[in-house]
């Protein structure tokens, strides 16, 4: 913000709602009059919370804005990693379909239906759910990992599971975990070994929650049988890649995010997160409580 010469403007502001913007250090020294920051994120990664909370500046946050349409995406990647769709339609497109064996793609692109598979999901939280919902639609069984949760969360529609458990059960294993210093690699060589000979992993959450070069080993030693991913370790992925010469993983450059129904919702969001301000009521959700109650 402090580059994009609105420096009258934030001069006179009283709140500030960020997208795409840096809330930093140089743009709060310009906002003297701040008193409300959103971010429109789960996370305020595009605002200096420290530097809000030394100002007395609350910081709200839009939770669950992509949640949907990552849980689309999520299962997009499912399906296309389980039914072969985007090495079909490539095949297809290279004009590989000849009259001389019509039934060649039924062949070499015979996957697995998900009525009465396991699917598990490793968080329980508003993406986690949402896939479980889909999930249920289509007729899988589910297990989830998260030990914040109590036992009885979701009821009859899934069990809560420990982490080994649910890796030596289920078919798909999908990542939704925040990532945090309790989640970096909580995925390596060893679960990897854990999970099903032939089973699948998908991740459109975050990439460091699965160790890369164990990944790669299991997809090229057949023990996985095929992945699907929207994240990864270097974005943009270099064209190098082992990944990008797998032909069981089916691969999407980050776009679970990329809606205009996120625009839409984080939008709602942080406008009743501005009039709860402005009201003096409670924000829904605040990273930083503590400047809140210090602005009281």
């Amino acid at each position: 913000m402090a580059d994009a010469g609105l420096d009258d403007e934030l001069a006179a502001a009283d709140a500030v709602v960020c997208e795409l913007d840096l809330l930093d250090e140089r743009s709060l020294a310009i906002a003297g009059n701040l008193r409300l920051a959103v971010s429109c994120r789960a996370a305020p990664v595009n605002i200096d919370l420290d530097a809000c909370s030394r100002r007395g500046v609350p910081v709200a946050t839009t939770p669950g804005r992509n949640a949907d349409v990552t849980a689309d995406l999520t299962f997009s990647l499912l399906l296309s990693a389980l039914r072969n769709t985007s090495r079909a339609e490539a095949w297809l497109r290279a004009g590989s379909w000849h009259g001389d064996d019509v039934f060649e793609p039924y062949r070499i692109f015979r996957g697995l239906g998900l009525r009465g598979r396991t699917l598990g999901i490793l968080g329980g939280g508003a993406v986690g759910r949402r896939v479980l919902a889909r999930a249920r639609a289509f007729g899988m069984n589910v297990l989830v990992y998260d030990p914040y949760l109590p036992g009885d969360t979701f009821g009859d529609e899934a069990r809560l599971v420990p982490l080994e458990e649910l890796l030596a059960c289920s078919d798909v294993v999908s990542v939704h975990v925040p990532l945090m210093e309790s989640t970096i690699g909580l995925i390596g060589a060893e679960q990897l070994a854990t999970m099903r000979q032939g089973a699948y992993l998908i991740n459109a959450g975050r990439a460091a929650v699965v160790e890369e070069q164990p990944l790669i080993d299991a997809l090229r030693g057949g023990h996985l049988a095929g992945a699907g991913l929207d994240v990864f370790w270097t974005e943009p992925i270099p064209a190098d890649h082992p990944l990008l010469s797998l032909p069981n993983v089916t691969l999407t450059p980050h776009i679970g995010g990329a809606s205009d129904d996120v625009i839409a919702e984080h939008s709602r969001l942080a406008a009743a997160a501005l009039r709860a301000w402005h009201a003096g009521a409670e924000i829904p959700a605040v990273a930083n409580a503590a400047a809140l109650r210090a602005n009281a």
